[in-house]
């Protein structure tokens, strides 16, 4: 199964850039300026990130306040936009075997950063 990657300690950036891909990154507003948000299924944005061009553009999470089935819809959205990596806070034990499924790798965050600090991460 394909485990998420804590972001500060184990990944290799550069990695990232190697192949043209789209990165969401879960946020809490729709500005490069926003946080990071913790909760993949229940985040406010996903800030999708292209990795070639430097576009950066911001999803609304329409299913964040569902009763059920949050997560599950995330990630239907993320994979019809596309995206190859998803860094979060967090992520459930379903959404895991479902990303692993797409072949969508999961990066972990623990720490509390703007959206354009993660990219600036991303692209060095």
């Amino acid at each position: 199964m394909n485990e998420p990657i804590d972001l500060k300690e184990t990944i290799d950036l550069n990695d990232i850039n190697e192949l043209h891909m789209k990165v969401a990154v879960t946020s809490i507003g729709e500005t490069a300026d926003a946080l990071l948000d913790r909760r993949f299924g229940r985040c406010a944005w996903f800030a999708i990130y292209d990795t070639e061009t430097g576009k950066l553009e911001f999803v609304e999470n329409k299913a964040k306040d569902a009763a059920a089935g949050a997560g599950p819809a995330a990630v239907a959205l993320v994979a019809e936009l596309g995206v190859q990596k998803i860094v979060s806070g967090e992520f459930g034990f379903k959404i895991k075997g479902m990303l692993d499924e797409l072949k969508i790798q999961m990066v972990m965050l623990k720490e509390d950063k703007t959206i354009a600090d993660i990219i600036s991460l991303l692209g060095k």
